[in-house]
């Protein structure tokens, strides 16, 4: 894998590249819908093609441990494969997820042992056993093994944490760099700075994490309840000191605006649940704001759910008959708002994308912020 950086917004330090794999070529900046367990939820992988254009997905090494489970993922020839997906893939190496676990894992210097939210069944996460997976998936790009802290987060337990995830990733790069892929494709690990919103422990583990020279980069630790303008200091010092000529992910972020902003600091790459998740439960994302479908004064709404065709199914449906199949409970409601939000935020970052290859970034972005954050 390799970053070829194309471009830079004048009025920003927003940037435009493309991200090459063996699965294919990633345009930047990106936005990465989340396939936790191998699928998109509710979303068929021909649609993720051809009606949303998605570049790449993510899956996530918890859940596919534990279901399927490895053996099937290897006699499948690995999850591209067993889901029928020929374009690029990103692993979460489940630190996330065991965090969110709460009392269900216990933290140590060796790794993660945790109880299973399907089965109570024990099991250990380590650095090393995390890599290991993460061959056995066979993802693209994987990520280091780390803890992510909670908000709110007392210092001397950031600062502990920040060591240990730096402890972790040493072990994650010497197992990495002495496995090989296990399905004839590269596959790219990047490490993953974390500090909770300590400007200083940022820095410093900003710092760490450049000194491994790896292909690319991730932010972790955000998005998880700071108020936005942390995440936006912390994401902005990160950026002016992680490489310019590698990409850089930011975790698990976020609404519309979020991902606007952050492009303005010089992130790359995106995932978030929020538009599968809000797009089931009636919350539309469009370029004029927020819809939720299911209020009545859609109920006789025949235009396009966006006015302005950010997705095929605008041409499609209308706003009333998508409330119809909310309030009937039909499920072609969640799956129909689920590809509209999914191909909106996809035409965001191709948008933004374009914008910082004009050069005028900066007031398209300013706009947009107030637009898709403003309630229909």
């Amino acid at each position: 894998m390799f970053f070829d950086l194309q471009h830079r917004d004048p009025g920003t330090k927003a940037r435009a590249g493309v991200i090459h794999t063996d699965h294919g070529d990633i345009p930047t900046p990106i936005f990465m819908p989340v396939g936790t367990a191998g699928t998109v939820k509710g979303v068929h992988q021909q649609e993720l093609k051809q009606d949303i254009d998605a570049k790449i997905i993510l899956g996530n090494t918890y859940h596919l441990y534990l279901r399927p489970q490895l053996p099937i993922l290897e006699a499948a020839g690995g999850l591209h494969q067993f889901i029928n997906w020929d374009r690029p893939m990103l692993t979460d190496s489940g630190g996330y997820q065991v965090y969110s676990l709460g009392d269900m894992r216990k933290i140590k210097e060796e790794g993660v042992t945790f109880q299973s939210h399907i089965d109570g069944s024990k099991h250990v996460f380590t650095p090393e056993g995390v890599m290991d997976i993460q061959r056995s998936i066979g993802a693209d790009i994987i990520m280091a093994f780390d803890e992510c802290t909670p908000y709110p987060c007392d210092y001397t337990y950031a600062e502990k944490s920040m060591h240990m995830t730096h402890r972790w990733l040493e072990r994650c790069i010497q197992r990495f760099d002495c496995t090989t892929p296990k399905y004839g494709h590269e596959q790219t690990l990047f490490p993953i700075v974390q500090g909770s919103v300590y400007p200083d422990l940022r820095k410093q583990s900003a710092e760490y994490i450049a000194s491994k020279n790896r292909a690319g980069n991730a932010i972790g630790g955000l998005s998880v309840g700071e108020p936005a303008e942390d995440m936006y200091a912390m994401c902005e010092l990160v950026c002016d000191i992680l490489p310019q000529d590698k990409p850089r992910y930011l975790m698990g972020v976020g609404t519309p605006a979020n991902i606007l902003e952050n492009i303005a600091l010089g992130v790359d790459m995106f995932d978030c649940v929020m538009p599968t998740r809000n797009g089931r439960n009636g919350m539309l994302f469009t370029s004029e704001g927020i819809i939720n479908i299911k209020n009545k004064k859609w109920e006789d709404d025949f235009s396009p759910i966006d006015p302005n065709g950010k997705s095929f199914v605008d041409s499609q449906y209308s706003k009333a008959y998508l409330r119809h199949l909310f309030v009937t409970q039909e499920y072609l409601g969640r799956q129909i708002a689920s590809i509209h939000n999914l191909a909106f935020y996809l035409w965001l970052v191709k948008e933004a994308r374009q914008q910082i290859i004009a050069g005028t970034f900066a007031e398209w972005k300013n706009n947009m912020v107030k637009k898709v954050q403003q309630r229909l």
